[in-house]
Formats: structure tokens, C-alpha cells, sequence
């Protein structure tokens, strides 16, 4: 009867505060763990192997995609970066509970292969409000933001296949629905059940 981990992933568009909120939940909910990629990029400054992402050679990359191991992967920017299935089948069994942060490309390859996941969209309040978010950045040229509302607009439409959706207008009100969906989650009768066990011997 043992308990089973739960898999959440999370996606949005840039802008809509998704690094934030995966951030105060973390807090909020310490024992919710961050999945690890696998990435051939060269680590940064900082950066640890098996903290912050699984480094590896291209080869070895390509070899385990061969192998069926990615429960998703893509390439950005030159580099490859993807999910192991172990690590996601190994939490689940061992009642391990995971976040993944994952664009939506990625959560729909989960999906096909996730039974189980609680998949999470994020959105902006307006495509005003996300505008105004990109730009008050000041890290990205004019054409770069432009591009990731193209992709936002794209991206949004997806939102429909989802579990849940979340607006994220005010901090403080998002966190509180991405919180209150954990813990119904977490609270599942399959996931009380080995608690309730030994609490009352059955």
C-alpha cells in the first residue's frame, strides 16, 4: 500500500509568471521536489551535476533517446534537454513528489506517455498585461519580444487539453490555486491510504 508520488507539470507562455510561482510553491510545499533534465550544454558558472541538470555528451544524449529513456526531450538553442522516464516512474513508485517546469511541446509528449500526471497552464491576465511584462524585463530586444508573443498566442491554445488553468493577475491569488490543487491532490484516497494504514493499523 504504498503511497504514490505525484507528478505535477506546469507550463505557460514567457511572461505569465510561471518561474515565480514554481518558485513560492516550492517554499509553501518543501517536500515537492524539482525534476532534473538532462542537457548537453556546457554547464554554467555555479552550476552542479545532479542538482541543477544531468550533464552529458551528445553521444550519450542521442544514446538514451535511442533507448527510449526521455519521457520527452527537445532541442533548444543548439542543445538537447530532456526528462527522464526512470526518474519520473522512480518518484511515482516511491512516493516521490515531482514539479516539472516543461514547455508545451513537452507536456504533450507526457501526456501521451504520463498516466497519472496533473498537468497545470498558467496564464497571463491579458495579451496587454503579458506585453507589458516582456518589456518592463529590459533584457530582450523589441523582435525577441515579439517573437515570444507570437509564440504566447500559439501556445495559449493548447491551454485547452490541460487539467487546470490558472490566471495569474495577482500573485498572491495564483499561488493560492496552484497550492489548493497540490493539496487536493496529495490528499487523493490512493495517496492517504498508507498513512490511514498506519495510523489505524488496517
Amino acid at each position: 500500500m504504498k503511497r504514490e508520488g505525484l507528478i505535477m507539470i506546469i507550463s505557460a507562455p514567457s511572461g505569465a509568471g510561471k518561474t515565480t510561482l514554481c518558485r513560492e510553491l516550492r517554499q509553501r510545499y518543501p517536500h515537492l521536489r524539482e525534476s532534473i533534465s538532462y542537457t548537453t550544454r556546457t554547464p554554467r558558472a555555479g552550476e552542479v551535476d545532479g542538482e541543477d541538470y544531468f550533464f552529458v555528451s551528445r553521444d550519450q544524449f542521442q544514446a538514451m533517446v535511442a533507448e527510449d529513456a526521455f519521457a520527452e526531450w527537445a532541442e533548444v538553442h543548439g542543445n538537447l534537454y530532456g526528462t527522464s522516464l526512470a526518474t519520473l516512474e522512480d518518484a511515482r513508485r516511491n512516493g516521490i513528489d515531482l514539479l516539472l517546469d516543461i514547455d508545451c511541446q513537452g507536456a504533450v509528449k507526457l501526456k501521451e506517455c504520463l498516466d497519472g500526471g496533473v498537468f497545470v497552464f498558467i496564464l497571463p491576465p491579458n495579451m496587454v498585461e503579458l506585453r507589458r511584462r516582456l518589456e518592463s524585463r529590459s533584457s530582450d530586444a523589441q523582435e525577441v519580444i515579439e517573437r515570444r508573443i507570437t509564440r504566447a498566442a500559439e501556445e495559449i491554445k493548447e491551454a485547452r487539453w490541460y487539467d487546470y488553468i490558472i490566471i495569474n493577475d495577482r500573485i498572491e491569488q495564483a499561488i493560492e490555486e496552484l497550492s489548493a490543487i497540490v493539496l487536493a491532490h496529495s490528499r487523493k484516497t490512493f495517496r492517504m491510504m498508507e498513512q490511514v494504514a498506519k495510523l489505524f493499523d488496517i
